[in-house]
């Protein structure tokens, strides 16, 4: 019979680490007496970071007294109490190789169901003291699991945990936590997973995705239940190859495009609509390259790759691009990659942008067309005026070739020669107000692409108006948002490292617009782009849940440690990958 040793408690509190401030519940001690165990939590006991903690589907973390002993043999411990790993509800018994996911059990008055294993993170290695914790929970398959409250009630160490029912389909904590984050997705056992109703959404999602990786193998190989960043197919080649200029002409007057071929006229690899390429340019010889990613905005299956670039004030690599770059000439350029490109469905599209933003959505439009296809399709623009309206007669054409096309071109400050009607459809900005009035489908897919202001804004339009979040897509050039777990966000600008130039290869921060040499104190690319306050997203940091999983332009690295799971081909984990020689990166 299973026993509840010890009841954890403790409220979310600063604790510094590595210089910065964290803020976090991870530091829990044992009570006496009886504890009201209710829908959220436990009375006296909260989360620091609620995207990856608590709520209703991890209200309650369970962890085992003989995974306790476990590590106090591995790191030669005696150390190890209860409430150290963060767990609200210490027990003897319930081991995660037996406990499946939608069991019940009754502990003194509370009704408890298991929902899923612990979210790798960090902050268990910060508590205990080791910082490799987080791969190692998962990798010795000791990681405990969540609880949900079925019934409120009291509960008391020493009380017995009496099991009431068992889940659906018999998948084991471990299993299942071995099944998201451990090489070897088995279509069979993620299908058995899913039918487990108790499973938490944001597990059901994850692997959901994985189960529709397996349906196709020539994928790139990565994660896809980790990370969007694996959804990519692997790049046609590495690193930068040179391509010539064919032809270079004015789309708007400051969008400018720009076609490349293969300098022997070899055909060039394919992409998918709406992804990017990188270019490498050189506007100061003597100086460092500038690395810069722009969309495909032609037809995919074109013998050339088509940019079109915006002239932006103070925009070095842009000014080059209108000034400097003529046909004959050769650019460096990486392979089209992104995950950002048009699915294969057959639901409803939404394609919507703003000024030169158009470009992966015209490139989207260019294969509808080129596809004859029947979907019904929305193609929604916004503009300045007609002299600032790229491929406005290009994407007129195309729109005429789809039968079930609608289009609406908003101008907010038309010149005297732009006709209501022709040119445009309304005055005005393409906003919340306008979205509402144009009767969308609420089942469609979106894409989006434009300044972040007018995507951030569309996007949560969009989800207003009732479409669903996780099929409205954007693309964002520029530098991520940073995901920082428990830290606050910083807001300096990136910067090099202080103190002296480090002796090791170059790392070249690509959407930073940052270049500098590879050097101690830092022991992963991650704490590099850190010291260099360049934005970076991560949770375990010891190369597990893959959200630092990151596109290689060029280069190579090698890993301490291993991660659990490569990274989708062409991309790196930059929380334990060091370079071996001169790297560029896609942040």
């Amino acid at each position: 019979m299973a026993t509840l040793t010890s009841v954890n408690v403790g409220m979310p509190r600063n604790v510094e680490w590595n210089q910065r401030t964290v803020y976090t519940g991870a530091w829990k001690q044992p009570v006496t007496g009886p504890r009201m165990v209710r829908r959220l939590n436990v009375d006296g006991d909260g989360q620091g970071d609620l995207g990856g903690h608590g709520g209703e589907n991890r209200a309650v973390l369970v962890y085992q007294l003989d995974s306790y002993r476990h590590w106090s043999q591995v790191f030669d411990r005696d150390d190890l109490a209860p409430g150290l790993l963060g767990e609200n509800l210490t027990v003897d018994g319930l081991p995660d190789d037996e406990v499946c996911i939608g069991d019940r059990y009754r502990i003194g008055q509370a009704v408890l169901e298991v929902t899923q294993p612990r979210v790798t993170c960090y902050r268990a290695g910060m508590r205990i003291g080791e910082p490799r914790m987080a791969a190692l929970l998962v990798s010795h398959g000791r990681p405990g699991f969540y609880c949900r409250v079925i019934t409120e009630g009291e509960v008391e160490a020493g009380q017995e945990i009496v099991k009431i029912s068992s889940g659906p389909e018999q998948v084991s904590v471990a299993e299942i936590d071995a099944l998201l984050y451990l090489p070897g997705h088995s279509r069979d056992a993620l299908q058995r997973a899913l039918r487990i109703p108790a499973l938490s959404p944001g597990w059901q999602s994850s692997l959901w995705s994985l189960a529709e990786q397996t349906q196709n193998p020539a994928g790139s190989g990565g994660n896809v239940g980790l990370t969007a960043a694996a959804g990519s197919p692997p790049p046609a080649w590495t690193g930068f190859r040179p391509l010539r200029v064919s032809a270079a002409h004015d789309e708007s007057q400051h969008v400018r495009s720009v076609s490349l071929i293969d300098p022997d006229g070899a055909p060039l690899p394919k992409w998918l609509p709406g992804q990017s390429i990188t270019l490498r340019l050189y506007p100061d010889p003597n100086g460092a390259p500038l690395v810069r990613n722009y969309s495909l905005s032609n037809r995919p299956g074109s013998a050339d790759y088509r940019i079109s670039v915006k002239r932006e004030p103070h925009g070095l690599a842009s000014e080059y691009i209108h000034a400097h770059v003529h046909p004959g000439d050769h650019l460096d350029v990486a392979a089209p990659r992104g995950t950002f490109f048009l699915n294969d469905a057959t639901a409803p599209l939404i394609l919507l942008s703003a000024g030169v933003g158009a470009t992966p959505v015209l490139s989207m439009l260019h294969w509808l067309a080129a596809t004859h296809s029947e979907r019904p399709l929305w193609w929604l623009h916004g503009a300045r005026n007609g002299a600032e309206h790229p491929f406005a007669e290009e994407s007129r054409d195309l729109l005429k070739q789809l039968s079930a096309s609608h289009s609406h071109i908003f101008y907010s400050r038309p010149n005297a020669a732009d006709r209501l009607g022709i040119d445009f459809t309304e005055q005005g900005r393409l906003s919340r107000e306008a979205i509402s009035g144009l009767g969308l489908p609420r089942d469609a897919d979106a894409y989006l692409c434009g300044p972040s202001e007018f995507m951030n804004g569309l996007s949560s339009s969009l989800a207003t108006y009732g479409l669903d979040p996780s099929r409205v897509h954007s693309e964002l050039f520029g530098a991520a948002a940073a995901l920082t777990p428990g830290i606050a966000a910083r807001s300096i600008p990136p910067h090099l490292p202080v103190g002296p130039p480090g002796l090791g290869p170059e790392v070249q921060f690509a959407r930073s617009g940052l270049s500098a040499p590879w050097g101690p104190p830092s022991t992963s690319l991650l704490e590099f782009a850190e010291t260099c306050d360049v934005p970076t997203r991560w949770s375990c940091r010891t190369g597990v849940c893959h959200n630092c999983e990151t596109a290689l332009l060029s280069g190579t690295v090698r890993y301490d440690p291993e991660p659990l799971e490569p990274p989708a081909e062409g991309n790196i984990l930059i929380c334990c990958s060091q370079p071996t020689d001169t790297v560029v990166i896609d942040i």
